[in-house]
């Protein structure tokens, strides 16, 4: 009976210790198929100075709305104007809680320009984006978007782009679409750097600022934590 006792007990010491081997076992390989499939830290674009004016921007919230064609750049315009006034009605946040970059870039950048480029090249340059005065159906001779006598005939619907700016939006220029723009307008005369350097002198809308290329900008500007909003 004794030595009935003693192999039962050896029995159940050696069960016991089979079963803990297996646990420890199975913690280990689960530690390593863990290791295994963990995914890779977040990635971390590189930061370069000329961006660094995306975090001098003041806000709470970072928005930057991506504009192309000459209806886009109305439709920024009223983007803005809206995010500023829902934020307002609906969180209670101020103006200077958002920050808030408008990119006209592409066929959208000549709307970044003030009145007096609009009166001087005007004719050619609705015809090259092929935007019209819906009041006359000829080229416009200002900046449209300036303009709140239009309403329900232009996209921006009424909205400015000086209003917006005064609320704190900031007009980035494509500085490649300007000296396209540049080029077309000198043609075959060969002043396309005079027209260039007319223009980043005298044309920009106060306080925009010129940007290497509007694709540029938009792709910093998110990997600095701005939220996208496209235009069109």
């Amino acid at each position: 009976m004794e030595e009935q006792m003693i192999e039962d007990t050896t029995g159940r010491r050696s069960f016991i210790t089979g079963v803990g081997a297996a646990v420890a076992a199975g913690a280990v390989g689960a530690g390593i198929a863990e290791a295994q499939t963990a995914p890779p830290g977040r990635f971390m674009a590189s930061r370069h100075a000329d961006d660094d004016w995306l975090d001098k921007v003041p806000g709470k919230h970072r928005i930057l709305v991506d504009a192309v064609t000459p209806r886009g750049a109305g439709e920024a315009v009223l983007y803005a104007n809206n995010l500023y006034a829902t934020n307002k009605n609906a969180y209670a946040l101020d103006d200077k809680d958002l920050a808030i970059v408008i990119v006209m870039r592409h066929f959208a950048t000549p709307f970044a320009y003030n009145d007096a480029f609009w009166a001087k090249y005007g004719k050619p340059v609705g015809g090259m984006i092929e935007f019209k005065d819906p009041k006359t159906q000829q080229s416009p001779t200002t900046n449209l978007y300036n303009s709140p006598e239009y309403g329900l005939a232009l996209p921006n619907l009424g909205n400015t782009i000086d209003a917006v700016t005064k609320r704190g939006a900031h007009i980035v220029i494509c500085d490649l679409a300007t000296h396209f723009i540049s080029q077309q307008l000198a043609g075959t005369s060969g002043n396309a750097d005079a027209i260039y350097k007319e223009l980043a002198a005298s044309a920009l809308i106060p306080g925009s600022r010129f940007v290497s290329a509007g694709v540029v900008a938009v792709t910093r500007a998110q990997e600095r934590g701005y939220s996208l909003i496209y235009a069109g």
